[in-house]
């Protein structure tokens, strides 16, 4: 068993100017968003996030929506090499799918728990080696911002206001300060940081 400390929990997620992660027409309004998810930057961007992480925790939507997509690309010869080295990453990686709906796990190396995110992550930390990547998933970097147990954060900015749609920075968080590990900006204004927490 390794020191619990030896673990980080990294999370990453896509947001507009102000803060949303999607769109105010719901779950699947990604306007803001999806045109730049395949710019230079972030596709950099997501390289840089998985090189130490081992292990994948994913909320059930996106578990669903990522199997629809990524394990084709990881065989795509024709798609970009960072975007099949993620694939592949993602396919291969340890995947803790946080579900209360969920029976059986809808991926290969996958388990589904029903449980809150922060217990499950400090279990994960208590044991393993590796990065713990919160993958794109607000339901699940929510309750760990506020247990304070993410130690860094991988931020795209799309340089769009959406107008309306959930926040990832919801009133009531506990304090806390912020380093500035990495920052990019593409030619299309959006930007790539990483954000360590200072304790």
């Amino acid at each position: 068993m390794t020191n619990p400390t030896t673990r980080k929990v990294t999370a990453n997620l896509v947001l507009t100017l102000d803060g949303r992660y999607r769109g105010p027409a719901g779950p699947h309004d990604l306007a803001a968003i999806v045109p730049y998810a395949v710019t230079d930057v972030a596709r950099d961007h997501m390289t840089r996030m998985c090189e130490d992480a081992t292990t994948a925790v994913l909320g059930r939507l996106n578990a669903e929506g990522f199997l629809g997509f990524w394990p084709s690309v990881a065989g795509d010869d024709n798609a970009d090499p960072r975007d099949r080295a993620y694939a592949k990453w993602l396919v291969d990686a340890e995947k803790v799918v946080l579900s209360t709906t969920l029976t059986e796990a809808p991926w290969e190396r996958a388990r589904v728990v029903d449980a809150p995110a922060a217990d499950i992550v400090a279990d994960l930390k208590a044991d393993g080696e590796g990065d713990i990547l919160v993958n794109s998933s607000a339901s699940v970097i929510k309750p760990l911002l506020a247990a304070d147990l993410v130690d860094r954060l991988y931020l795209l900015i799309c340089p769009e206001i959406a107008g309306g749609g959930p926040r990832l920075f919801d009133d009531g968080l506990p304090g806390s300060k912020w380093t500035v590990t990495h920052q990019e900006t593409g030619d299309q204004g959006v930007i790539a940081v990483v954000y360590d927490r200072v304790r």
